[in-house]
């Protein structure tokens, strides 16, 4: 079955600078728009900043907008977003900003005005409604979770001590010896 294109969103948006490109999207099919930074600034390894982006946007109710890190920016500079994604809700109406963290454990990264630093995903969410229950049903995970479809030497058991603990040894009462056993996460 073959869908016609999608109906765009439309998102209001307003300059706090007057000078900042739009957020846009750099190829088609690209899932996030770039947001600029409107402040240079420059961070030695460790340091973290928070970067106006000089817009803020009105969202239609049950939408939000996650601010994602750049892919280019992480493995070139070994730069992240410390709160990945961030979250704009729909009733927010203040200037995006974005918490950057220079990674990298020698080398300075500066920005200079108007360079992208991060990308906008809109998408709709879901209003849930919480219900306490005294159980919850089957799943085939269950409660597994944190590394638990293996995947990595340390948690298959392929590598020292980190691997006994993957497999519940002596360190691992929760099945880890340490953080960095499990660089997959969840």
């Amino acid at each position: 079955m073959s869908r016609g294109p999608r109906r765009e969103l439309d998102v209001l948006v307003r300059r706090i600078d007057p000078d900042v490109p739009l957020p846009s999207y750099a190829h088609p099919g690209d899932a996030g728009a770039d947001l600029r930074t409107t402040e240079a600034c420059e961070l030695a390894p460790g340091e973290r900043a928070v970067l106006p982006t000089g817009v803020s946007i009105a969202l239609p109710e049950g939408y939000a907008a996650f601010v994602h890190p750049r892919s280019g920016l992480a493995a070139r500079c070994g730069v992240a977003l410390v709160n990945a994604p961030g979250t704009v809700d729909a009733g927010y109406r203040g200037e995006i900003k974005v918490i950057v963290v220079n990674l990298d454990p020698r080398e300075s990264v500066r920005f200079e005005r108007f360079d992208r630093i991060a990308q906008l995903v809109v998408q709709q969410v879901e209003k849930v409604r919480f219900r306490q229950v005294a159980e919850l049903p089957d799943s085939a995970r269950a409660e597994g979770g944190f590394g638990s479809t293996g995947g990595h030497a340390a948690v298959d058991g392929g590598g020292g001590t980190s691997g006994q603990a993957a497999e519940g040894g002596a360190t691992g009462g929760n099945r880890y010896a340490s953080v960095v056993s499990d660089r997959e996460g969840q």
